[in-house]
């Protein structure tokens, strides 16, 4: 299980984003942060042209096929629908991650358990207000 944002564990930050142009104020290497599939389309096809990092907040199981074909790293999910799309993860082995956002460590077992790939805390999420300093 992977666990983003957890002060005991090192990791690379989820930097959120509105456009290409917000990708290039973010540092070498990030990993990008986006709100939805249908707003976002043009930036997921760059993402996925230039082999950016991307996750993407995903509200319903088509949107996470979608993701998975536009080759976002983590798809997160909402916890409601989080098991199902695991397995459908798992079936068609999504090369994407299915991750759920947590508001704190106190969740992560619950996740584990249902196989969960992993979790995102809030400390993860940086906005262009941390990254354009």
């Amino acid at each position: 299980m992977l666990i983003v944002g957890d002060p005991w564990i090192e990791y690379s930050g989820l930097y959120s984003i509105k456009s290409i142009d917000d990708i290039k104020r973010t540092p070498p290497n990030s990993i990008v942060l986006l709100d939805n599939i249908s707003d976002s389309i043009e930036v997921l096809k760059y993402t996925q042209r230039e082999g950016v990092s991307t996750a993407l907040r995903v509200d319903d199981i088509k949107s996470a096929i979608y993701a998975h074909l536009l080759s976002v790293k983590y798809i997160i999910s909402p916890a409601s629908i989080a098991k199902e799309l695991q397995s459908i993860a798992q079936n068609y082995l999504f090369d994407s991650l299915i991750m759920v956002e947590i508001s704190d460590s106190s969740e992560i077992e619950s996740y584990a358990k249902m196989g969960i790939d992993g979790v995102i805390l809030p400390a993860a999420i940086k906005t262009e207000e941390d990254y354009a300093k």
